[in-house]
């Protein structure tokens, strides 16, 4: 089975290959230039909005995801602006900072956080068949720690394994981290599908 990730980033159209390697599926980056607009005010909503496109313009299944992070000092924010909460990750995390600071979130008991995946599957008609959320829960640093992972992953901490997103080794991320969590919660769903495909 054709399956596009609808996706224009090239890192993640690799990761979701590597976690759907051992499924009976090619997949494939969205068509260049395909751009969606993430109108959404879910995570939930913009995975389903870019799921239901892609499968429209390419006639092939396609699967969408829409993460981002959210503070409870900050109201939930930056949320489904994550990515556009300024122009670069240092910029992003910088703002982040910021904005504990003057919301007088000083401690870890304040600084609570999660990350949100949302991913969404959609057939070759564009009707979304499969949809499912991971979460991780954190808190965020004062100061970046860790030199792996994107985004906001240096001031995102998990208490439990008392690293950071960017201390971690990929195989540590994939297994607390939200789109790991999210992608544990499809897998079955997808394997009984592609199954109910075959026949």
């Amino acid at each position: 089975m054709e399956l596009v990730i609808a996706s224009g980033n090239a890192g993640k159209v690799r990761e979701f290959g590597a976690l759907l390697a051992d499924l009976p599926l090619q997949t494939r980056a969205q068509p260049e230039g395909l751009a969606v607009e993430e109108t959404g005010n879910t995570f939930a909503a913009n995975a389903r909005l870019k799921a239901e496109a892609v499968a429209r313009a390419t006639g092939c299944w396609a699967l969408a995801d829409d993460s981002g992070l959210g503070v409870e000092a900050l109201g939930g924010a930056p949320g489904v602006h994550s990515a556009r909460y300024a122009d670069s990750d240092a910029a992003r995390i910088e703002r982040l900072l910021r904005e504990l600071e003057a919301a007088g979130a000083h401690t870890a008991a304040t600084r609570g956080a999660r990350f949100t995946a949302a991913l969404a599957l959609a057939n070759p008609e564009g009707e979304v068949v499969l949809a499912v959320e991971g979460h991780c829960p954190g808190v965020i640093l004062d100061a970046p720690r860790g030199e792996g992972g994107f985004g906001y992953d240096p001031v995102f901490f998990v208490p439990e394994l008392g690293l950071s997103f960017a201390e971690m080794d990929k195989a540590q991320k994939a297994a607390c981290g939200h789109r790991g969590r999210a992608f544990a919660a499809l897998r079955p769903q997808l394997q009984a599908l592609l199954a109910q495909e075959r026949q």
